[in-house]
């Protein structure tokens, strides 16, 4: 027997395509959305309907950032150290960074890791890109920041074989950060560790 209205039932079922988000924990964003003032949940409901609207990616580094801010922020930024540019698979990972407080260099997003079991290859990501970034603007330092994955080491590799001849330190980070682990789950603390231990790749 069915306890739940049909509009229940579809929000439930819409909550429970999100990332990490069960039928329980489904359940209780459902519930909590109805004990709150409508007026909330509207302007909630705003905020998801219009976010492809309102964001948008940053053409030069991947970025995240609203439309009409293009660079984003932190490319546009004079405080910023435009020779260290630090790659990550995703945007969200970037947040994790920037609360360290430790970083103060440039980004590149990849758009993901290279995976032959997802088929995703190089011209999937945004090697070019970082690649063209790099040739003959001042770049002095790559730092890889990538899962520490079988996927995000063989990525590593193929970005080390793509940057040889480009007078460039390359490092990676590695001190503190759990393998298989995914950045945006690892504390300020330890990111900031892991970027002063970072290792040179030979």
């Amino acid at each position: 027997m069915r306890y739940h209205p049909d509009s229940l039932v579809r929000l439930l079922a819409e909550l429970q395509k999100l990332p990490g988000i069960g039928p329980k924990s489904a359940q209780r964003l459902a519930y909590h959305m109805l004990r709150q003032p409508a007026a909330e949940v509207r302007r909630l409901g705003e905020s998801i309907a219009t976010i492809h609207d309102a964001l948008t990616h940053c053409t030069t580094c991947g970025n995240i950032t609203e439309r009409g801010t293009d660079p984003c922020v932190i490319c546009t930024s004079a405080t910023r150290d435009a020779s260290t540019i630090c790659v990550v698979e995703d945007a969200d990972d970037i947040p994790a960074f920037e609360r360290t407080g430790a970083y103060r260099g440039m980004y590149h997003v990849l758009g993901g890791v290279l995976s032959a079991l997802n088929r995703v290859r190089p011209d999937d990501l945004r090697i070019g890109e970082l690649v063209s970034r790099i040739d003959g603007s001042g770049v002095r330092e790559v730092i890889f920041a990538l899962s520490p994955s079988v996927e995000g080491n063989a990525t590593v590799t193929y970005l080390q074989r793509r940057l040889q001849g480009m007078d460039l330190r390359m490092t990676q980070i590695a001190f503190g950060v759990p393998v298989g682990s995914d950045l945006d789950f690892v504390d300020e603390i330890t990111l900031s560790r892991a970027l002063e231990g970072r290792n040179d790749l030979d």
